[in-house]
């Protein structure tokens, strides 16, 4: 993510086509932006007068920040100024009017463009929007950051932002053959974002590699520190065996074995550790808080606009009305024993970094869907850091990703350790240019 491929010097027209174009040209089919947002020409004087702005404002090149220039998607349940938020459902955007979401501030700090919203599912649920895969357009790229995730895979820019609350980053990272990174929970500030299951969400980010990843991470959460090199090591992976690991598909786990052995010829210490053997009871305490805060975080637009909510939205708010409170707090309760539990038997291993697929097998075929965030669960439901890096394709060409979790905090440990992982992971490309 160079910031010279989207400077000028006097004519900041010429980028701002080609970023325009780009996306122009590659999102009739891929239907990664939100249609109704912007039109193509606004969108064109809109980035144009950013890119004038940040010029003005650093007119120094030795002075800029590290996202200087930088185009950057948003996913559309977060707020932007001077864009509408719509969260992907069809109610007034005048319901979810605010201040500008903390993470656009940040990223205007750091002298980054914004080049638009993204699709998400419905809310960040399970409803999902037109977005395609952009390796297999009959495919589901994801959710439910699937604009975010398929904008960068299709090249229409080289960073997005995205939310997580179970698997709806590290999912469509891996699906679309690109690096998704969640951090520990609340680690970026979610002020300014349509709220799904306040206690889960995170917000994070895509790009094509790590270190662009990196590059934005230090400008976005809260109190980054570089690792130094006295602090660098290399990193003892577990392999989280059980249940768990055998809800991969087929694929998923033979590409994930190879992955493994890669890692163990090239020297990393890999130990495998029985885990999660009481996996479903976690799937159901996290049902519980989901479904219930997601029920509590429309309490006031569902009874005015329940209409307009599509069916998967309308059957998760329902589940979560039926819940009571003593049954949600009874789940915050066996999820902190679920987190602790899950921090000893990684301290007690002597664990670094958790390796793991980053999805139950490549995308699947359709787009009514979104895929299973069963890989993900455990350490969404911990609120610990994750991160997916492309790892190879299937004998069809879909994209997998391979997953890299390292306890609550950690974040600039994980990203560090994980690009030596990354070097060795097989190579997954982008699409073809269509």
């Amino acid at each position: 993510m160079k910031t010279k491929t989207y400077e000028t010097s006097g004519a900041p027209s010429v980028t701002v086509d080609t970023l325009c174009d780009r996306i122009d040209e590659m999102d009739r089919v891929i239907h990664a932006f939100v249609s109704d947002s912007e039109t193509g020409a606004a969108r064109r004087e809109r980035v144009r007068g950013e890119l004038q702005r940040v010029h003005e404002r650093w007119p120094v090149a030795e002075s800029r920040p590290p996202l200087f220039g930088v185009p950057v998607a948003v996913k559309d349940i977060v707020n932007v100024d001077g864009l509408p938020t719509r969260g992907g459902s069809a109610l007034p955007p005048e319901v979810f009017e605010g201040g500008q979401a903390g993470v656009v501030d940040r990223l205007r700090h750091a002298g980054a463009l914004i080049a638009g919203k993204t699709v998400t599912a419905e809310f960040a649920m399970t409803a999902p929007g037109p977005t395609v895969n952009p390796h297999a357009h009959d495919h589901t790229p994801g959710g439910s950051s699937s604009g975010s995730a398929a904008a960068v895979a299709a090249g229409m820019v080289p960073l997005a932002i995205g939310t997580q609350t179970v698997g709806s980053m590290i999912r469509p990272a891996a699906y679309c053959g690109v690096v998704g990174f969640k951090p520990t929970a609340r680690r970026i500030p979610v002020d300014g974002v349509i709220a799904n299951v306040p206690t889960l969400d995170t917000i994070g980010v895509f790009a094509a590699t790590l270190s662009a990843v990196a590059t934005a991470a230090a400008v976005l959460c809260d109190g980054w520190q570089p690792v130094r090199d006295v602090e660098r090591k290399r990193p003892v992976l577990g392999v989280p065996d059980g249940p768990y690991l055998e809800q991969a598909g087929t694929e998923a786990r033979a590409a994930f074995e190879a992955q493994v052995a890669a890692l163990s010829s090239a020297g990393f210490p890999v130990r495998r550790i029985p885990m999660f053997s009481d996996l479903a009871r976690a799937a159901d305490d996290l049902f519980t808080v989901n479904r219930y805060e997601a029920a509590q975080s429309h309490a006031e637009w569902f009874p005015r606009y329940g209409a307009l909510y599509r069916q998967q939205s309308v059957a998760t708010i329902r589940q979560g009305q039926a819940i009571s409170r003593e049954q949600y707090e009874h789940g915050l309760r066996r999820r902190e024993a679920f987190r602790i539990s899950l921090s000893q038997v990684t301290d007690e291993a002597d664990v670094d970094v958790w390796i793991c697929p980053a999805a139950t097998g490549p995308a699947p075929h359709g787009l009514a869907g979104t895929g299973s965030s069963a890989m993900c669960l455990p350490w969404s439901y911990a609120g610990w850091p994750s991160l997916s890096v492309p790892a190879g394709r299937t004998e069809n060409g879909l994209p997998l990703g391979l997953q890299c979790v390292s306890p609550a905090g950690s974040d600039e440990r994980l990203l560090d350790r994980a690009q030596a992982i990354e070097t060795l992971m097989p190579p997954t490309g982008f699409p073809p240019h269509r």
